[in-house]
């Protein structure tokens, strides 16, 4: 299983398209340890979203190894502890990794408890009465339980994205995603988004963030990875990246965001 030192080990992470051609990722390795919140930031086009959507096989990498929970996932078998070789079951391992998408991702047609209680009843096999008991806790916990009978069109962007934390949080995850979860946001909406997540991350949830939030990955991240052209090129506390940075190609970008 895995330790406190490495919930998420991830070794020569490769995704090519075209032969070859566009090396979206170049050869990442990096641990993520449990109680992390990693931000991750870099240009558009750098391999950020891959590498994220690499961590729950939505991308399935060219090579490397991702190890979760012990099981390198990149493998379609693994030895399981009677030493038997077994098939990887990919919608149990997306059970214990949450992701939040830039468009929210809610399905249009079912009212926002509806939305919360689909997975829980369906993948965890709870009833509607204890699905919906813990759904009404976490929308009340992000100030829209009262908001439980309504449509996602009747809710504003930041209220959807509330939404989709939540929900993802339903399913009890020991790792949360979230592929820059605030760009398809106004302005005036990312804070409470940003707020929900601050929450997370104070309560220990392992967290791995694409943002082009610099003031969150500054504030909240514990590490902070840098990647340009599907490589990673410098990984530190924010002290390190933001206040001393090494790598030119970091320096240029600071330079530009800051």
């Amino acid at each position: 299983m895995a330790t406190r030192d490495s919930l998420i080990r991830v070794t020569d992470l490769k995704k090519y398209y075209n032969m070859g051609a566009i090396k979206a990722l170049d050869g990442v390795t990096v641990d993520i340890h449990e109680g992390d919140v990693m931000a991750v930031i870099g240009p558009s086009g750098s391999g950020k979203s891959t590498f994220l959507r690499s961590l729950n096989l939505l991308e399935e990498p060219t090579g490397g190894a991702i190890v979760f929970d012990g099981i390198d996932i990149t493998k379609k078998k693994y030895q399981n502890e009677q030493g038997r070789m077994v098939k990887l079951d990919i919608d149990k391992l997306r059970q214990k990794i949450g992701m939040v998408f830039q468009h929210f991702n809610l399905f249009p047609h079912m009212t926002i408890l509806e939305n919360m209680i689909l997975a829980p009843m369906k993948v965890k096999g709870l009833t509607r009465a204890e699905a919906e008991k813990k759904a009404l806790e976490l929308l009340d916990r992000v100030g829209l339980k009262d908001r439980a009978g309504a449509y996602p069109i009747q809710l504003s962007g930041g209220q959807k994205q509330r939404v989709a934390i939540v929900r993802a949080l339903a399913m009890e995850p020991e790792v949360m995603l979230f592929d820059e979860p605030t760009s398809a946001l106004d302005p005036e909406m990312v804070g409470e988004v940003l707020d929900v997540m601050k929450e997370l991350a104070h309560e220990g949830m392992t967290m791995v963030v694409v943002t082009h939030e610099m003031g969150f990955a500054r504030e909240v991240g514990n590490r902070v990875l840098f990647m340009a052209d599907g490589k990673l090129l410098e990984q530190g506390s924010p002290e390190e990246i933001f206040g001393n940075p090494q790598n030119p190609r970091l320096k240029d970008f600071l330079a530009k965001v800051l």
